[in-house]
């Protein structure tokens, strides 16, 4: 089985050569697959936030830790939003409007859309995730860098990465974050032992047992 490591908060680049950053994935919790990259453009004026797109992981190309995107720079910005900004601050509207920055050309994404610079004052602004559905109706999850992963007596580190089937997308390793309790450069938790990917990742193992596992890589 070919496998990838998809790493959270790698560097993502288009075809075009336009730089992004993978902020989270996007995983249906059914089949335990990734389905979608959450990536977040690198402007170079600033924060980027409720910019993010969805992008589609058969759109996607990784080689070690290099990801690259099948989309120009024009078309990311087509792809459906990862975030929409909550913007009681315009007047008028009380439904998500997606910000954009001054001098950039974002796209309607079918919401209403408001110029960063056209905002007088900010009252109150909340950025809130958008995730796709399975086609059961069932609401995919986020998982991002730095979420807590859980052994069934308490927290032991946080994610840094997952391994991934590159057939269909599907998990195979959670990989802890470098630096974790135990000094280990880096540990591998099994899709088996994972029970769940909801508030954090779920294990079916003990602090002990995690601790028993041999580092990434030694197999």
């Amino acid at each position: 089985m070919a496998e990838m490591t998809l790493v959270i908060g790698a560097e993502a680049h288009g075809s075009d050569g336009f730089a992004g950053e993978v902020k989270c994935v996007v995983i249906d919790p059914g089949p335990r697959a990734v389905t979608h990259l959450v990536v977040e453009p690198v402007l170079e004026h600033g924060p980027a936030s409720g910019l993010a797109r969805l992008v589609p992981l058969d759109h996607v190309d990784i080689a070690g830790e290099e990801i690259r995107l099948r989309y120009t720079e024009a078309e990311f910005k087509d792809l459906s939003p990862a975030e929409q900004t909550l913007a009681e601050f315009v007047p008028g509207l009380n439904v998500p409007v997606q910000l954009l920055p001054p001098g950039e050309d974002w796209r309607d994404t079918g919401g209403p859309v408001v110029d960063g610079s056209a905002i007088p004052q900010i009252r109150e602004m909340e950025t809130v995730p958008v995730l796709p559905t399975t086609e059961a109706g069932q609401t995919e999850v986020e998982e991002r860098r730095g979420d807590h992963v859980h052994a069934t007596d308490g927290d032991i580190g946080e994610l840094r990465a997952l391994r991934i089937d590159a057939r269909d997308g599907r998990v195979t390793q959670v990989l802890l974050k470098e630096g974790h309790l135990w000094g280990r450069k880096e540990v591998a938790i099994p899709i088996g032992n994972v029970s769940g990917f909801d508030t954090g990742i779920q294990l079916n193992l003990t602090k002990q047992q995690v601790r028993d596992l041999p580092p990434a890589g030694t197999g």
